[in-house]
């Protein structure tokens, strides 16, 4: 017969024996070998012994496929200096004082769910949800532990819809130090106060070390990071989501020029230009000659379509141009007045955001940062939801988050730890 041994690591303990039951699982009943424990009255060591506590079975990590439990009854200890001489019983760090596992186990549970979902967990480990939920909820934080951060780096501030329809939103706070993201908070709404409570709530050694605040345009985003942080924090307004508004408004002027151009043109002149919408999104280094051709045809038709299309090209030069700050500020004046000059009035509304914003999308010049991990994140959790089908608590979406962002490092299987 072949034998091979296995470290259980679990120290301190000692194996009295080894079996099957008759469900093929392997039952490991040990004892514990510590000869003291701290009383839990006056917290002085103890050492003498009061009889085993209650037994305890615990669910460790698989043996070639067989489920393994470890069986054992923990020593009690009796203070004789307190009064009524009360009795402690030895907590072994290796499992959870409720838990049914061993922490290597729940390490191994918490592992498997990353990027994963709990019905699948549970299908795959021979156990309940409600026994993975509880994992979960002893062993995953539901919020931030300023204590166990040291740096923030630059953060970054998004909203997300928890239901189709963009309803029930909530906002994500998250960070990224040196390329790698942390999720900061998870908070019911997109209102400007929920983000002052959240800002005031970082402590103030590490307000010191954000060195940027990315957001969209949104107000109360702005808003709030400038009350907290007044002039401490530079903020910048994500050039994509700029670039995500001008482009909107040349759309519309152009969809609106292709109607007009179908009205005018005879049907063989507009059938040639049919698939220009697609092409004028791409850029002009990414044209086939045929597709230039179109171009060439449709500008010829609109010149104002044309100027429009050439000016939108001059403001994506200006974030592609390695400037200054006081250089960026004085491009876009400049092409502000480009846009005056010109008898187009597409850009009305954007001119008003770019005015507004001005200082805190130049910001983007100093660092050039952007949210773009940001985004990402928020592509991450749109696949949490739809893995899922849709999670709507709050504490419990931070928790999964978490997981999938962290929980390798987090959780990596250390038996014992």
């Amino acid at each position: 017969m072949s034998v091979f041994l296995v470290d259980l690591n679990l120290p301190k303990t000692e194996i009295i024996k080894t079996e099957k039951d008759k469900f093929g699982d392997i039952l490991i009943t040990i004892k514990t070998t510590e000869d003291s424990v701290a009383c839990r009255t006056c917290g002085k060591e103890i050492f003498k012994r009061h009889g085993p506590g209650r037994e305890r079975k615990l669910k460790h990590l698989p043996v070639l496929g067989d489920n393994t439990f470890i069986i054992y009854s923990p020593n009690r200890y009796v203070c004789e200096d307190c009064k009524d001489h009360p009795t402690t019983t030895v907590k072994p760090y290796w499992h959870s004082t409720n838990g049914s596992h061993t922490t290597a186990y729940e390490n191994h549970l918490l592992m498997e769910l990353v990027n994963s979902t709990i019905a699948d967990v549970a299908v795959k480990e021979r156990t309940t949800e409600e026994s993975i939920l509880g994992v979960v909820e002893r062993r995953v934080a539901g919020n931030i532990d300023w204590e166990n951060i040291t740096f923030l780096g630059v953060v970054g501030i998004d909203e997300i819809s928890l239901k189709k329809g963009y309803k029930d939103f909530v906002t994500i706070i998250s960070n990224r130090v040196d390329g790698k993201i942390n999720l900061l908070a998870v908070l019911k709404g997109h209102e400007k106060a929920a983000i002052v409570g959240f800002l005031k709530s970082i402590p103030t050694k590490l307000i010191d070390t954000i060195e940027t605040v990315c957001v969209d345009m949104y107000n109360g985003y702005i808003n709030a990071v400038k009350e907290v942080f007044k002039n401490k924090v530079p903020v910048v307004v994500d050039r994509y989501h700029v670039a995500k508004l001008y482009r909107r408004e040349l759309d519309k002027f152009r969809q609106k020029t292709l109607q007009q151009l179908k009205k005018e043109l005879k049907e063989h002149e507009y059938d040639q230009i049919i698939g220009a919408t697609k092409i004028l999104r791409r850029g002009n280094e990414r044209m086939t000659d045929d597709e230039k051709r179109i171009v060439k045809l449709i500008f010829s038709y609109s010149p104002e379509l044309m100027e429009a299309y050439s000016l939108v090209i001059k403001l994506t030069q200006i974030f592609n141009t390695y400037l200054t700050k006081k250089e960026a500020l004085v491009k876009f004046d400049d092409w502000i007045s480009l846009v005056n000059d010109s008898k187009l009035t597409c850009f009305k509304k954007f001119i008003g955001s770019l005015k507004k914003w001005k200082n805190e999308i130049a910001n983007y010049f100093v660092n050039r940062q952007t949210s773009a991990f940001v985004e990402g994140l928020n592509n991450k959790i749109k696949v949490l939801k739809r893995r899922c089908y849709g999670i709507y608590d709050l504490k419990h979406l931070f928790q999964r988050l978490l997981l999938d962002l962290s929980g390798y490092e987090l959780y990596a299987i250390n038996i014992g730890v």
